[in-house]
C-alpha cells in the first residue's frame, strides 16, 4: 500500500470543506475562476469540455457566469477529467499535510519511510474530507478524556481505560476483553469514532502502529504483522494515546515496551491497553473459574487464559502478578511461553492460526470505504476518491464495482457437454 511522496501530494491532497473556500468567498480567484482557468489548460471548447465531464452545455454556461453552482458530482468529474483534485478547485491553495508528532528514536529518519507513511495518513484524511464535502461525515461520539486530578500518568491509563469500559457499557457494547482483531476494530469504529486499517509499513520505519484525530476523524494505523496478539495491544495502546490528546498530529510507535520506557505517555497508554484489554473484575473472574490450585497454577491453565484473553503470555503475566494472583517465580517463567505454544496447551491451535491470517493482510478502514461506494452508487460522486482512498486505479475499480456485460451466448453448433478440469 506504501505510496511516493510526489505520488500522494498531487493525487491525495488533504480537501478544504469550509463554505468561505467551497465558493471562493472573500478570495481573489474564485471556483469559477479556477474551472475556467483548467478548461484553459484542456485546450477544449466550451461544449466539447462540458461533453467530456458530463454536463449538459447550458448547465455548464449556467455555472461559469454564476446562475447555477457547481455541484459536489461536478467538481469530482472536473477534478478527474483535467487530472487535478477538488481541492484545487475549492480552495486554490495546497491543503496542509499530515505533521509527525512523534518518531520514535533508531525507528524512521527523515525520507528513509517518513514520507510513505504521511500519504498514507493523508490518503486516508483525504477520503474523511471528501465524505464532509459531500454531506456525508459521521458523527463522531465524545470520548473520555485524562482527570485533571490525577497527576500521576499510571493512574491516568487505568481511569481511563475504565471510563472506556463505561462509555461502551452506556452504548449496549459488549466488554473488549477477549475479542478478536476483527470484533475489536468493529466495536471501536461503531462505538468510539476510531477506524482502523492495517497497512503495510515500509520495512525500514520499524513501526507497529501510528495515530491521528481532528475534529472529523479519529485513526489508527496498525503494521501487519503475524504476531497478533501484538496487533491487539498496539491498538489498545494507540487508542490510549488517542484518549489523551497526545495525537492531534499525525503519532507513530515502535512496538510497545510495558515497563521499558521513558516518555510518561507510552507509559498511560500501556496502562491504559493492559486494563482496556484485560479489566480486573473479568481477569479475576476468569482465574477463579479456571485455575483448580490459586498457589499453582498449571501451564495449560494459564494457556486456558491466554486464548480467553487474546494477549501474548508475557503481557498475561504481568498482569496477574500485579493482581497478586501470580508470584515472580511463576510469572517469570510463564513469560517464557509463546502464544503459539499456549495454543498447542489448550487445544486451540487452529484459533492461534485464523488470528496470525486476519492480522497478517493489509485492508483500509471499512467504514469510509462503504461510504465512498454508497456516493459513487448514488451519483454524488465519481470513482475517483474510492480509487485514490485503496490505492487502485479507476480503471481496475471500475471493473470491480460495476456489473460485468452479459456473457454472448454460444452458437447452437458450438454447444456440447461442459469439460470439466481440475
Amino acid at each position: 500500500m506504501a505510496v511516493s511522496h510526489r505520488e500522494a501530494s498531487r493525487t491525495h491532497r488533504c480537501v478544504a470543506i469550509s463554505a468561505s473556500r467551497r465558493y471562493g468567498e472573500g478570495m481573489a480567484e474564485t471556483v469559477i475562476d479556477r474551472v475556467r482557468k483548467v478548461m484553459g489548460a484542456a485546450s477544449l471548447s466550451q461544449a466539447a469540455f462540458a461533453e467530456r465531464v458530463g454536463l449538459s452545455p447550458d448547465k455548464l454556461s449556467k455555472s461559469l457566469s454564476g446562475v447555477r453552482r457547481f455541484s459536489s458530482l461536478d467538481l469530482a468529474r472536473i477534478a478527474e477529467v483535467t487530472d487535478t483534485t477538488v481541492d484545487y478547485l475549492l480552495s486554490g491553495r495546497e491543503p496542509v499535510r499530515p505533521r509527525s508528532a512523534a518518531r520514535p528514536a533508531g525507528t524512521v529518519a527523515e525520507g528513509a519511510g517518513w514520507a510513505e507513511i504521511e500519504a498514507l495518513a493523508c490518503r486516508f484524511q483525504t477520503a474523511y474530507e471528501v465524505l464532509e464535502l459531500l454531506d456525508r461525515r459521521r458523527s463522531i461520539p465524545d470520548l473520555p478524556a485524562p482527570r485533571p486530578e490525577l497527576e500521576r500518568y499510571v493512574d491516568q491509563g487505568e481511569r481511563l481505560a475504565a471510563d472506556l469500559t463505561e462509555h461502551l457499557a452506556r452504548r449496549g457494547a459488549e466488554s473488549p476483553a477477549g475479542m478478536d482483531l476483527p470484533a475489536l476494530t468493529r466495536l471501536l469504529a461503531e462505538h468510539c469514532g476510531i477506524d482502523v486499517a492495517l497497512v503495510e509499513f515500509p520495512s525500514q520505519a520499524a513501526l507497529s502502529g501510528a495515530t491521528w484525530q481532528s475534529d472529523a476523524f479519529r485513526i489508527v494505523l496498525l503494521a501487519t504483522t503475524q504476531e497478533w496478539t501484538r496487533a491487539r495491544f498496539t491498538l489498545a495502546h494507540e487508542v490510549g494515546h488517542l484518549l489523551a490528546c497526545d495525537a492531534q498530529d499525525l503519532r507513530a510507535d515502535a512496538t510497545p515496551q510495558p515497563g521499558r520506557q521513558k516518555d510518561y505517555t507510552e507509559v498511560r497508554a500501556n496502562v491504559f491497553a493492559a486494563h482496556f484489554l484485560m479489566p480486573e473484575a473479568v481477569v479475576r473472574g476468569a482465574w477463579e473459574r479456571t485455575v483448580t490450585d490459586p498457589q499453582a497454577p498449571t501451564d495449560a491453565e494459564l494457556s486456558e487464559l491466554v486464548v480467553a484473553f487474546k494477549v501474548s503470555p508475557s503481557a498475561l503475566a504481568a498482569r496477574l502478578h500485579r493482581l497478586g494472583l501470580l508470584d515472580t517465580a511463576r510469572r517469570d517463567r510463564f513469560r517464557g511461553f509463546t502464544t503459539e505454544i499456549c495454543h498447542v496447551l489448550a487445544g486451540r491451535l487452529d484459533d492461534h492460526y485464523r488470528h496470525r491470517a486476519e492480522s497478517a493482510v493489509a485492508r483500509p478502514p471499512l467504514v469510509p470505504m462503504a461510504e465512498l461506494l454508497a456516493a459513487y452508487e448514488a451519483g454524488e460522486t465519481t470513482l475517483r476518491p474510492l480509487a485514490a482512498y485503496l490505492g487502485r486505479t479507476v480503471d481496475d475499480l471500475r471493473a470491480i464495482v460495476e456489473p460485468a456485460r452479459a456473457a454472448r451466448p454460444l452458437p447452437e453448433d458450438e454447444k456440447g457437454d461442459p469439460v470439466f478440469q481440475p
